[in-house]
């Protein structure tokens, strides 16, 4: 970046998700871009979305949660290094969300669900079986709280990518 450049640095001051606090840097084109990439991949999801007790799949919000992982990969990837992986960086924000809120969310849920989808019976729709399965109404609660984090997360990404959330 020459001195002459016009604004390419930009200052924000973001609340973060999962516990993890506050964050105030300043960001380049470079982390702006990643930050619009990850928001729009994160707000299109349907684990982003209000899930209504009777509509979806907790399977289908926890698959949508679990892509997320390699798409963010790939946006870090494809931006390099000077994305960052401190606190104060889009990198950082990123991975954090990702060890700290999605993993463990998943980690827990994933296998609990797997082994109840195992016990349907063939003539029963996927929709039916979870429906009966007994922990889907704690499952759906902590996948809506989740979410709220997710919101806090892309209303961070749409700061730092200079859009209104």
């Amino acid at each position: 970046m020459s001195k002459g450049s016009p604004a390419k640095l930009k200052k924000v001051a973001v609340s973060l998700p999962f516990g993890l606090g506050s964050a105030e840097w300043e960001t380049d084109s470079t982390q702006r871009n990643a930050a619009w990439a990850l928001y729009v991949e994160l707000v299109t999801r349907i684990a982003v979305q209000e899930l209504a007790d009777d509509a979806g799949l907790v399977r289908e919000a926890m698959n949508s949660l679990y892509t997320l992982f390699g798409t963010t990969r790939q946006i870090l990837r494809e931006a390099g290094p000077d994305v960052g992986a401190t606190h104060d960086s889009v990198g950082g924000l990123a991975i954090a969300v990702l060890n700290k809120g999605l993993r463990p969310f998943l980690s827990h849920w994933h296998p609990v669900l797997q082994i109840w989808e195992a016990q349907r019976p063939i003539d029963r729709s996927p929709k039916e079986h979870e429906a009966l399965w007994a922990k889907e109404k704690v499952a759906r609660k902590e996948l809506s709280a989740l979410r709220g984090e997710l919101e806090v997360y892309a209303h961070a990404l749409a700061e730092v990518a200079g859009v209104s959330s």
